[in-house]
């Protein structure tokens, strides 16, 4: 109820203040009432109104202008934007056919790589077996010709203890008389 009776004191303490009749020069409020009145009257006269309408329309204007071609640019942001998300992902795509492409070289190189190995080292060892099968042959063959040379000395040795001058004469004999009927 206080509030109430503040409220009313104060809305009222304008028109306490007004002094005689209301329609004098000397009333206050009635002065005050003729200076708007006047002012409001200047304000048309001068199309003060019909100016801030224009001016309060162009400013409507410059900020609907401002908006549209905020929407054009946001647009054009997310035109831009999907085209370089695409680009992405089309890059990301090659990057990966990249790697994998290069993931199957390299792996054919590897088995390339293995291959060529394994010949070279067939090879090697065919190599290897062949100087092996020749480096016994050698051995072999001086092995009998070592023994060859033995036996005939051994042999030469026999003989010439064995035999006499008679019948080596006779063996000479015969021999020659073998190789005339062998060449006529």
């Amino acid at each position: 109820m206080k509030k109430l009776t503040v409220l009313f004191g104060l809305l009222a303490s304008p028109a306490l203040a007004a002094s005689g009749p209301f329609f004098s020069m000397g009333n206050t409020d009635f002065v005050v009432l003729l200076a708007f009145l006047l002012f409001v009257g200047v304000l048309i006269y001068f199309k003060v109104p019909g100016m801030l309408g224009g001016m309060l329309d162009k400013r409507a204007d410059g900020i609907r202008s401002d908006l549209d071609e905020a929407r054009a640019l946001r647009e054009e942001a997310q035109t831009i934007l999907a085209s370089f998300e695409r680009k992405q992902r089309e890059v990301q795509e090659q990057s990966e056919r990249i790697i994998a492409h290069a993931k199957e070289e390299a792996q054919i190189v590897a088995d390339q790589a293995k291959q060529d190995l394994t010949a070279s080292i067939a090879r090697r060892l065919a190599t290897a077996k062949d100087q092996i099968a020749s480096a016994e042959a050698s051995a072999v063959k001086e092995v009998r010709d070592t023994a060859v040379s033995v036996a005939v000395a051994a042999a030469g040795d026999v003989i010439t203890k064995q035999m006499s001058a008679a019948n080596g004469n006779s063996l000479i004999d015969d021999a020659i008389a073998q190789v005339e009927t062998k060449l006529h």
